[in-house]
């Protein structure tokens, strides 16, 4: 069975895309632990990061700088944090944050909850910067 992730690939699950590539793809957290929370994954199924081959893993993690570069620009913070914890989702994926301290990455933080509007607001800016990279 096809995880969520490998659905939204297929566009059977909409999501709030922030930056595509042919192998690659990166939208918005629907349960943010902070404003601008992104998830960055291939587009082909990996359960396990570790098990990408070589070349794919590179790829994935230039992909992932160029969209917190972008992101960076949104959401101005001393640095992006990224995260792989991969329990949730068997796919692949790098959480993107922006961070003020420490603790700004701690999922067991309460999920923010953001009106739709907001989440389309946020996903086309960092869309727009990302654009222009």
């Amino acid at each position: 069975m096809a995880s969520i992730f490998s659905k939204i690939v297929a566009g059977e699950i909409p999501c709030y895309k922030v930056a595509e590539d042919a192998k690659h793809l990166a939208f918005l957290d629907i349960a943010p632990v902070v404003k601008g929370h992104v998830l960055v994954i291939p587009k082909q199924e990996v359960d396990y990061i570790f098990d990408m081959e070589d070349g794919d893993l590179a790829q994935l993690t230039l992909f992932a700088k160029k969209v917190a570069t972008a992101l960076k620009k949104v959401f101005p913070a001393p640095k992006i944090g990224m995260s792989v914890v991969g329990l949730d989702v068997p796919h692949t994926h790098i959480h993107l944050m922006p961070i003020h301290g420490g603790t700004d990455m701690d999922f067991g933080h309460e999920k923010l909850k953001l009106e739709a509007e907001e989440m389309q607001s946020i996903a086309a800016a960092i869309q727009a910067e990302f654009n222009k990279l």
